[in-house]
C-alpha cells in the first residue's frame, strides 16, 4: 500500500501535532514502501532535514509559507495536481479540508487527529457526517476513546472509527539515570524532593493550581520545563522561590529532567480539556510512563483511559488544591507507594511506542482496505436537533470569549468521584 502523507505546517516544528504526525509517518512509511510526505518547505534545502525527520521521501508542497490559513488552503488545492497524489493508494491526513479534496478527486482517505471536531465546532457537524460516511473514507484514527465516542454519537459507522493511542520514542530515554545523578546534572541537590512538569507553560495548561501548590509546599522544588516566551503564568511562577522555570529543551535534555523527578506532573485540571479543548490525553503522558517515575494527574475522562489510580499513577480530584497537596505529600514521603506506581508506569509504557502505534495503524488500514464499504450512517432528526442547539451554543460562546473551540458540557463536580487507593497501595514501604 502506497501512502501520501499530507501535512500542512513547515518542519521542524515544536508543536505536539507535528511530533505525532511526523513520527507516525516515520514508522508507518517503513511498512508502506514508496510512501511520501507532502509538506511545505521554506527552502528547497530544507528537504534533507524533513526527510531525516520523516524517514521517507518528501514532496515539497506548492504553497506559501504565510499566512497559515493560505498555506493550508494551497496545500490542499495543489496536492491533486501532483503525480504522487494520483499514484497513492491512500491519502493520510489530519486536515479536514485536505481530506475533503482527496475524496473529491477520487482518493481513499485515512484521517488521524486528536480533536473531537463535532463537539468543538458544532456548525461543521453535517459536513463532517457526510465526509466521514463517504464510501472512500476508510477510517478516522482517534487518539482517545473520548474522541471516538463523539464521532459515534454523530452517527459515523463504528467500523470507520478506531482509537489508537499515541506513543513515545524509546531512543529518547536510552540512558536511564538514577534520580540522584539526574538531579546532579541539572544542579539540584540529591536529597531535594522534586515535582517536574514538561510542556508549554501558559494559561491553557492548568498551571495556576500548580503555582498555588508550590507556595503551600516550600520544601518541594517544582521544575517547569518548556518556557518559550514570557507570559503571565511564567511571571507568576518565577515569583515563587521554590519554582524553577526552565526554557524549552531538546529531547535529550528533557529526559534528564524526567529522571530527576520524584513526581512527574500532569496538572490536575479540567481546563485543558473543558475550557480550551486544546489537550486531549496530553502527549507527555506516554513519555512520563516510559521514564519510570511516579505520575500525578487529575482524575479526568481523557487521562483515565491510560492512567489507573493506584496502579500506574496517582489521580487526584481536579482543580482542588488540598487533594493536590495530599497527593504530592504522599508521593514524596511514601517510598513504597512511589516505587509501585513507577514500576506500573514503566511496565505499561511498553504498549505505547510510536513503532507499536504504526503497526496498529497499518493493520487497521489493511483491514479497512479489504472490507466492503461501510453502510453510511444515517443523519437522523436527533442529530439535526443537536446540530442546531450546539451550533447556537457555539455562536454564543464565540461572541463571549472570542475563542472558536466550544468546551464540552461536563458533569457537575459532585459527579466526579474522588479516587481512593487500594489498602495495600497506600502502605508505607
Amino acid at each position: 500500500m502506497k501512502i501520501l502523507f499530507a501535512y500542512e505546517n513547515p518542519l521542524p516544528n515544536t508543536q505536539a501535532d507535528a511530533e505525532v504526525f511526523v513520527t507516525t509517518t516515520k514508522y508507518l512509511a517503513r511498512l508502506a514502501p514508496g510512501s511520501v510526505l507532502h509538506v511545505p518547505l521554506a527552502r528547497a534545502a530544507d528537504r534533507t532535514m524533513a526527510e531525516a525527520l520523516a524517514g521517507t521521501g518528501v514532496l515539497r508542497a506548492w504553497a506559501p509559507g504565510r499566512p497559515a490559513a493560505l498555506r493550508h488552503l494551497f496545500c490542499g488545492l495543489t496536492m491533486p495536481l501532483r503525480k504522487a497524489f494520483r499514484d497513492a493508494d491512500v491519502i493520510y491526513t489530519r486536515n479536514l479540508w485536505v481530506a475533503s479534496l482527496a475524496l473529491l478527486f477520487g482518493r481513499k482517505v485515512a484521517f488521524d487527529h486528536y480533536r473531537p471536531w463535532p463537539a468543538q465546532l458544532p456548525p461543521l457537524r453535517r459536513w463532517i457526517h457526510r465526509l466521514f460516511c463517504h464510501h472512500r473514507f476508510l477510517v478516522n484514527i482517534c487518539h482517545s476513546e473520548y474522541t471516538r465516542k463523539v464521532y459515534l454519537e454523530l452517527g459515523i459507522p463504528a467500523e470507520k472509527l478506531v482509537c489508537i493511542h499515541n506513543g513515545y520514542e524509546p531512543d529518547r530515554l536510552q540512558e536511564r539515570l538514577p534520580a540522584d545523578e539526574a538531579k546532579r546534572r541539572i544542579g539540584v541537590a540529591p536529597g531535594q524532593k522534586t515535582v517536574v512538569y514538561t510542556g508549554r507553560i501558559n494559561h491553557k495548561k492548568g498551571l495556576e493550581l500548580v503555582i498555588e501548590a508550590a507556595r503551600a509546599l516550600p520544601d518541594v522544588l517544582f521544575i517547569l520545563v518548556g518556557a518559550e516566551r514570557e507570559n503571565p503564568v511564567e511571571q507568576q511562577a518565577r515569583a515563587v522561590a521554590n519554582i524553577r522555570v526552565v526554557p524549552w529543551q531538546t529531547p535529550e535534555a528533557v529526559a534528564t529532567y524526567l529522571f530527576a523527578a520524584d513526581v512527574l506532573l500532569i496538572p490536575p485540571s479540567l481546563q485543558p480539556l473543558a475550557e480550551f479543548g486544546s489537550t486531549v490525553l496530553p502527549l507527555k503522558l506516554y513519555l512520563y510512563l516510559a521514564a519510570g517515575r511516579p505520575i500525578l494527574a487529575g482524575n479526568t475522562r481523557d487521562v483515565g483511559e491510560i492512567l489507573r489510580h493506584g496502579e500506574n499513577a496517582f489521580l487526584c480530584e481536579p482543580d482542588r488544591l488540598q487533594p493536590l497537596l495530599e497527593a504530592i505529600t504522599a508521593l514524596t514521603t511514601d517510598a513504597g507507594l512511589a516505587a509501585r506506581l513507577a514500576a506500573g508506569a514503566l511496565a505499561d509504557s511498553r504498549l505505547f511506542t510510536w513503532e507499536a502505534r504504526a503497526g496498529k495503524i497499518a493493520e487497521t488500514l489493511a483491514a479497512r482496505w479489504r472490507m466492503p464499504a461501510a453502510t453510511p450512517g444515517r443523519w437522523e432528526a436527533r442529530h439535526a436537533r443537536a446540530w442546531r442547539a450546539e451550533s447556537w451554543r457555539w455562536l454564543v460562546h464565540v461572541a463571549r470569549t472570542r475563542y472558536w473551540v466550544l468546551p464540552p458540557a461536563l458533569p457537575p463536580r459532585a459527579a466526579m468521584p474522588r479516587p481512593s487507593l487500594p489498602p495495600q497501595v497506600g502502605s508505607r514501604g
